[in-house]
């Protein structure tokens, strides 16, 4: 592996209005996040981002909160097409992967901007490779496995949509 491939430290440009800490012991305890947080009206305008390595289960985490918003059908994961367009009851979201995204001439040429400026949710894997482009998230979620089953979770809200989310998972 050369220095060429490591990662960028995240730079969040400021520091969370807000965060919170959990222990998830496996997936239902993930499955049972994402069906709190889809039931959360603020969602409906969020920018989510998804941070943790390969295996982290950032896009098992995405497909549970799909399902628990309504989508029907097979999730696929955006990988190779950067982004995934979903419809929900009422709801429109798009599913970001910026892993193999490298040029900014594609945000214009993919409409990316347009997005981002219409409502709906987004979310979105690996988020500092576009983070120069992209509006500050409103709730940050980063996934650490502890093990095969457990994950350390960290929310953070920059926003005060973002806190209201936080607020919401916590009542």
């Amino acid at each position: 592996m050369t220095a060429a491939h490591h990662h960028r430290p995240i730079v969040e440009s400021a520091p969370p209005l807000q965060s919170l800490q959990a222990l998830w012991r496996g997936e239902d305890d993930t499955a049972a996040f994402a069906r709190r947080l889809a039931a959360l009206p603020a969602l409906a305008n969020a920018y989510v981002t998804l941070h943790g390595d390969l295996g982290a289960g950032k896009t098992t985490l995405v497909r549970h909160l799909l399902r628990a918003l309504g989508v029907q059908g097979r999730i696929k994961s955006p990988t190779y097409a950067v982004v995934e367009p979903h419809e929900a009851p009422g709801l429109a979201i798009w599913h970001f992967d910026f892993y193999r995204f490298d040029d900014p001439r594609e945000w214009e040429d993919a409409g990316f901007r347009d997005i981002f400026a219409s409502p709906g949710l987004k979310l979105a894997e690996w988020p500092e490779k576009a983070a120069a482009l992209t509006p500050p998230a409103d709730l940050a979620i980063h996934l650490e496995a502890i093990d095969e089953m457990q994950r350390h979770v960290t929310l953070k809200a920059f926003t005060p949509l973002g806190q209201a989310l936080l607020q919401g998972l916590q009542a």
